[in-house]
Formats: C-alpha cells, structure tokens, sequence
C-alpha cells in the first residue's frame, strides 16, 4: 500500500479541518456585492480591530489584494520601492504594471527584507521629472523568498520615519504575517500604527481555502470595493469563505508555533546530512536548503517522490520546505526518518 502522501511544497496546500467545514455549512450569507453579507462584515470588522485600522476589505486572493494596495496608493508613471525578491513583483504576474501603470524600484535586501537606509537612498528627487515619482514602498513579512524571514519591528519604525519624512505610503504584503506574529510575539496593533495598508492572508498559515482582507484606515480604503470590483473581486453569498476565516482567526493562530518548531527541527537534521551544502536560518514554517551538488537535485526530488514527498523547487539551486497545518507529527517522523536515510 503506498504511504499517505506528505506534501510540503507550501501552506496553501491544506484543506478544511471538520470543525471548520461545519463552521462553513452552518455560515448566515447574504450578497456581499451589496455588503449585505452579515459573516463578511463580521470577518472585516474582526481584522480591522485586530490591527487597528477603520477599515477592512475581503478579496479573493493576496495577489489581488496587494495589486489593489498599489493602486490606492499610487497613479500611472510613479514608482514604487520593494525588495528584489517581493511577492509585489516576483509572484503577481507583473500586475503593478499592468494594473497601476507603475514600475518598481528593487532593492536588494538581505533575506527579502530592506532596511530605512535602503529605502531613503532609492527614492527618486521629486523634482527631477526625467524619473518616476516614488509613491509607495512595500515589505513583506514574513518574506517568501527569504525563507520564512522577520523583520525587526524597529527597522519598520525607522522605514516609517523615513515614508513621512519623504510622503510616501507604506504597505506591507502580510501574506504569512500571523507566522511572524506568533514566532515574534508582536501585537498586530503595533503594526496598525506603522503601516497605511496591511494585506492578511488566510489560506496559508491559517488554513482556510481561500481570502484574503485588506486592512487601513478610511482614507485610503474609500475607493477599495471601487479598485476590487474592477479588478474582477466582486463576490456573492462569500461569507461561507469569511466563516472559515473567522474561524481560523479564532482556533488556528496559536497553533502556528507547532509549524515552526517542525520546520525548526527538519532544519536542523537537513544540516547534518552529507548531501546538504546550506541550510537557510529557520524562523517559521519555511525551510530554504541547497545540495552539494546541485546535479543531484532531479535525483533528491525523485527519491522523495518515491516516497509520495512533495517539495518545491524555486530554481537557481533552491529548494523549499514549508510546514502547515495538515502535516501531522506522524508525517513529520516519517519525513526525517526518510531524509536520514536518503542517499545521492
């Protein structure tokens, strides 16, 4: 009988616990085009006191939720400032473009994360009109790419200090910002109080199917459901979805730690293996390794499918490990026992 299939290619492989089903089945909707759907408003007034914000917008996806962020937040020909590896750029089908009319200013950063120093050195002179007016920096914490990286809450102070200084808005791609919550013990008042915007998914770490909300205060979310309707997000009776995520909010927060302590651990055993040339800090749920031989890299994810492992590959010798919510400690002893006695 072949083994239960262990997939840790990302957390957005997870399905609905029974108690969140139930919570689903049992969701009071309405049309939420007509914000007459009570669970939807429920949800975005939960987030929106939970950072502090006024305002908060349910949308399908982060990348649609993030492309939204850049448009209230910018006009055609302006610029903003990210890092090299950002989700904004890498990951959303070149929306910022194409969607806003802006481009993007890389910086490179350490782990996906950029410092104020960073920030203030690629803004452009705003009175020198042969280059895009900078408008908007966006972060991302935790950082995708930089695998499962935090920020220092005082480097965000000081990235803030620097947007005031130079009228820029700040938004921060909160993709798997409950993980960072959770290792780092932050408030997410506190980060209310940084950032204009704030994009919180809930089909990662959170395990929901799908959604994620936009966060800020109304001055800047006033033309939100406008920018979503355009973009296509516009939904119905999508309060079966916002039940998953109020549930989550309420069951699966604290519970990310157990995700990052196992990361934690495969990280550490992927360091004494032979095969292994680096392993990546780990500080949540993402574990970022690289082969000796990087030849040997068709070969490593042949052996773990023989096993029914699944894994990522993000090219240039990087491999990807993320831990979640359906990846039970019995799969988790299964696993290391299979990368202790794994050969190249």
């Amino acid at each position: 009988m072949k083994e239960q299939e262990i997939d840790l290619r990302s957390d957005t492989v997870t399905r609905p616990t029974a108690e969140m089903l139930q919570a689903i089945m049992s969701a009071e909707v309405g049309d939420d085009v007509y914000k007459e759907d009570p669970t939807v408003n429920k949800l975005e007034q939960k987030l929106a006191e939970m950072f502090g914000k006024d305002e908060a917008l349910f949308f399908p996806t982060g990348s649609m939720a993030n492309q939204a962020a850049i448009k209230l937040h910018t006009q055609p020909a302006e610029q903003l400032i990210c890092d090299k590896w950002a989700h904004v750029f890498n990951y959303e089908g070149g929306g910022a473009s194409f969607n806003s009319g802006v481009s993007c200013k890389l910086v490179d950063g350490h782990r996906g994360m950029i410092t104020a120093a960073q920030v203030e050195e690629n803004i452009n002179p705003p009175d020198f009109y042969h280059s895009p007016l900078t408008t908007l920096v966006c972060l991302e914490n935790t950082t995708n790419k930089g695998g499962g990286a935090c920020y220092d809450f005082e480097e965000f102070k000081r990235i803030r200090k620097v947007c005031d200084e130079h009228d820029l808005g700040l938004h921060l791609d909160g993709a798997r910002l409950f993980n960072a919550l959770v290792a780092k013990n932050e408030d997410p008042k506190e980060y209310g109080k940084i950032f204009d915007t704030i994009s919180v998914c809930l089909s990662k770490g959170l395990g929901t199917p799908v959604g994620t909300v936009l966060i800020g205060n109304h001055d800047i979310m006033k033309n939100a459901i406008r920018v979503r309707k355009v973009l296509g997000g516009g939904m119905r009776q999508i309060g079966f979805m916002a039940a998953a995520g109020i549930y989550a909010l309420n069951n699966h927060i604290e519970r990310l730690a157990d995700d990052h302590k196992r990361a934690a651990e495969i990280g550490e055993v992927l360091r004494d293996q032979d095969y292994i040339a680096e392993v990546e800090p780990v500080e949540t749920n993402i574990v970022i390794f690289y082969l000796r031989n990087p030849s040997d890299e068709a070969k490593f994810m042949e052996n773990l499918q023989k096993g029914n492992i699944r894994i990522s590959n993000m090219g240039q010798g990087k491999l990807r490990i993320v831990t979640h919510l359906d990846y039970s400690e019995e799969m988790h002893q299964r696993f290391l026992e299979v990368i202790k006695k794994l050969e190249l």
